[in-house]
């Protein structure tokens, strides 16, 4: 019997599931909610990845494959990456289980074969690099702490931090002290922070503030601007390292560009993106990534199981049709 493989890709959002053979065919699909191990603990979260993958294992009429393919959001270290793979082991879904984080998905998803550099800039930012060999360059991706900046929350805080300041005085004048409270229909900074503060305005609204910000730098506005060029900067630094750890530089190479906020096209940023890597890395490639990074997690399975020729082709179409 051809082998069958679970690939799981499981966001902060949303989870996507997949039952695809080594042919490339897709059996069943599944989606259900997010996978936060650090809000709800590793039980919870997996049991209500349980719950998305027995639909799709029902739907195919199976109850087992032959390896499960997981890219996991909050899988940043290897010895999350371990216990996540002994949660799922423990299920029984598969004979054999990889984990990775998931930002591997997008890197999987938008290359032709297991290389290249990704940079994902979603409500946070992450990168991570591979070579066919299998080396990866990674990092923590904990925000501040360990040394990220960026994301759409972090441009969001950032543009609030100019625009108050701009409105009390203590900063620059900036357009951004009257678009960001426009968005919610308030009158000034002072009026968003309380509504904010508050929670007049749930604090997961604030994603909304960041389209806001790129259309105010698009208007011409020099600090939303600045703000939009140093997140070019952000991506282009960790893209550097990722290709000099891996020994990629000298190597034409392709760098996935995903997660909303790069997917999104801003000019301004994926402009400067590309003239930046064009002057710090020539070879490589950049390349915005649109497919679902669920594709991603079955490829690296398909891989894991040796696939027949053609197979990723046929799952490429499936996934792109």
């Amino acid at each position: 019997m051809t082998a069958r493989v679970l690939a799981i890709d499981a966001g902060n959002s949303k989870t996507d599931v997949a039952i695809v053979t080594a042919d490339g065919d897709v059996l069943a699909t599944a989606r259900g909610g997010g996978f936060r191990p650090p809000a709800v603990g590793v039980d919870t979260a997996v049991n209500g990845l349980a719950a998305t993958v027995a639909q799709a294992l029902t739907a195919a009429g199976l109850t087992s494959v032959t390896h499960v393919s997981a890219c996991l959001a909050n899988a940043d270290f290897p010895v999350e990456e371990e216990q996540l793979a002994a949660a799922l082991r423990a299920r029984a879904w598969g004979a054999t289980v990889t984990v990775r984080n998931d930002t591997f998905a997008i890197l999987r998803a938008g290359a032709g074969e297991p290389r290249g550099v990704a940079v994902v800039c979603g409500a946070g930012i992450n990168c991570v690099g591979m070579r066919p060999d299998g080396r990866t360059a990674r990092f923590p991706a904990l925000g501040r702490v360990s040394g990220d900046w960026g994301g759409g929350w972090g441009l969001s805080e950032e543009a609030l931090w100019h625009a108050s300041r701009a409105e009390d005085g203590r900063g620059a004048p900036t357009a951004l002290s009257h678009t960001l409270p426009a968005r919610f229909g308030l009158p000034s900074m002072y009026a968003l922070v309380e509504a904010l503060h508050l929670e007049h305005v749930p604090k997961l609204r604030r994603h909304e503030l960041t389209p806001v910000l790129f259309a105010t730098a698009a208007d011409g506005d020099p600090i939303a601007r600045a703000i939009v060029e140093r997140q070019a900067e952000e991506v282009v630094s960790m893209t550097v390292v990722a290709l000099t750890r891996l020994d990629l530089l000298s190597e034409e190479t392709p760098v996935l560009l995903g997660g909303g906020v790069l997917a999104a096209r801003h000019p301004q940023l994926n402009d400067h993106i590309a003239r930046l890597l064009a002057d710090r890395a020539p070879k490589a490639v950049p390349r915005v990534v649109t497919s679902r990074p669920v594709l991603g997690a079955a490829l690296l399975g398909l891989d894991h199981v040796g696939a027949k020729a053609g197979a990723q082709e046929k799952l490429r179409t499936y996934y792109d049709a």
